[in-house]
């Protein structure tokens, strides 16, 4: 039996390798899918007395006295100097950060750029900055950029090949609604990074950040409690 296992998984990666398409290591990213309907994913910057969370580490122990456990969390949108998030960010539906759309330099101006965001009934979305719309439903969203996957394909500026490696996180939306999560163990470019969201089926995929980029991810045995960060992305659950 695990003869024949070995000869199908041959017979892929041949495949892969004949039809042009990348052959991905599972050991090569972190990834973690949330699943919205079962699980509670939100937002954080602040906590109740207006500071700043800054690592995952601080908002894991704030959690917990309010009786939550920390089931996932990972750095958001980009943010300044001061930790507060670059372009839109909306917790709880107020807007406290107003929507970018400036042109600049840098991976975040890399346009288009776009945003993330879940609505009150709990429906995630990734959209083009010029397309989002704050229609009252918006629970949680933060700006980032630039986009990885736009309509299934791949941001046109990224090249393959590029020699441009770094530490990357992600996110993007699964066929079935799941928001997935992904964070490289390696360094590696835009194009494959992109590559991957559209191998797992993301037609819209949003870029996070780069070395700086940190996952909490127990039930993929990868822990990372550290960072400085403005907005984090979690997944809680109460505790019984």
């Amino acid at each position: 039996m695990k003869t024949k296992i070995g000869v199908l998984v041959l017979i892929i990666v041949l495949l892969g390798l004949f039809i042009g398409a990348k052959v991905y290591a599972d050991d090569q990213f972190v990834v973690y899918k949330a699943d919205l309907k079962k699980q509670d994913l939100r937002l954080y910057w602040k906590n109740d007395k207006r500071e700043n969370f800054g690592s995952i580490q601080n908002l894991k122990l704030w959690l917990e006295k309010d009786n939550l456990t920390l089931k996932f969390a990972m750095n958001g949108g980009m943010y300044k100097k001061d930790n507060s998030p670059q372009g839109l960010y909306i917790e709880k539906q107020k807007v406290l950060v107003a929507l970018d759309t400036l042109k600049a330099a840098g991976n975040f101006y890399l346009k288009p750029n776009g945003v993330f965001y879940l609505t009150t009934k709990k429906v995630a979305g990734i959209c083009k900055t010029e397309d989002f719309r704050n229609n009252n439903t918006i629970a949680y969203a933060t700006q980032s950029g630039p986009m990885l996957v736009i309509d299934g394909k791949i941001h046109p500026d990224f090249n393959k090949g590029s020699g441009n490696l770094n530490i990357r996180n992600g996110v993007g939306i699964l066929p079935n609604g799941k928001v997935v999560f992904v964070l490289s163990k390696k360094e590696i470019n835009f194009y494959d990074f992109a590559n991957y969201f559209k191998s797992l089926g993301c037609k819209n995929a949003l870029y996070l950040d780069g070395f700086v980029s940190r996952a909490y991810a127990p039930s993929e045995n990868w822990i990372q409690t550290d960072g400085n960060f403005g907005a984090l992305f979690a997944v809680t659950e109460k505790k019984e």
